[in-house]
């Protein structure tokens, strides 16, 4: 199976072994590092991008290849992750229905968005991951390691530590209740 086909036949029924053989363990190594859902489309797209890359097998075995990709592609995926939080924290507002809620919003709130739409951004991922799975979902430490495949202590200390970087980026909030 690490021959590259010859024929456009040949091609058709190279990539369906490969794919065939590969994709679940490609998919639950991405899931493993994104999430289930992000996995099928990476998944999707490594394969994408191995036939337009050509495998060339005088490089080794092609299930190394497929991981590189999907390495490649995880990193990529969580750059772009990161731009969105970042680009979240420069531009984000508060959402309000009248000129009075969209003045009191922004009295309130409006700095706090963008600041911590940047902290956030600013953490590591699986500190981030913590983070957001308690505070947007509302998931319980117990659901959160069952959520990330992690020990119920490791949930702790990221959110510990998630914490402690927060309140040093963020600084005192009760300042800015004022």
């Amino acid at each position: 199976m690490t021959v590259p086909p010859s024929t456009a036949q040949d091609a058709t029924t190279w990539l369906e072994r490969t794919f065939d053989a590969h994709w679940p363990e490609v998919h639950r190594y991405i899931a493993r590092r994104l999430s289930s859902d992000v996995a099928d489309d990476l998944a999707a797209e490594v394969f994408l991008v191995a036939v337009r890359g050509g495998y060339d097998p005088s490089r080794g075995e092609i299930r190394p290849w497929l991981y590189g990709i999907a390495t490649n592609l995880v990193a990529k995926h969580r750059r772009a992750e990161v731009r969105r939080w970042k680009a979240l924290g420069r531009t984000a507002e508060p959402r309000a229905e009248s000129h009075e809620e969209t003045t009191l919003a922004r009295v309130a709130a409006g700095a706090l968005t963008g600041r911590l739409a940047g902290a956030l951004a600013g953490l590591k991922r699986g500190d981030r991951d913590v983070v957001l799975l308690i505070a947007l979902a509302g998931l319980t430490h117990a659901e959160v390691a069952e959520a990330l495949g992690i020990p119920y202590g490791t949930v702790a200390s990221r959110l510990n530590r998630a914490r402690k970087q927060l309140r040093k980026t963020l600084g005192d909030l009760e300042d800015h209740d004022g």
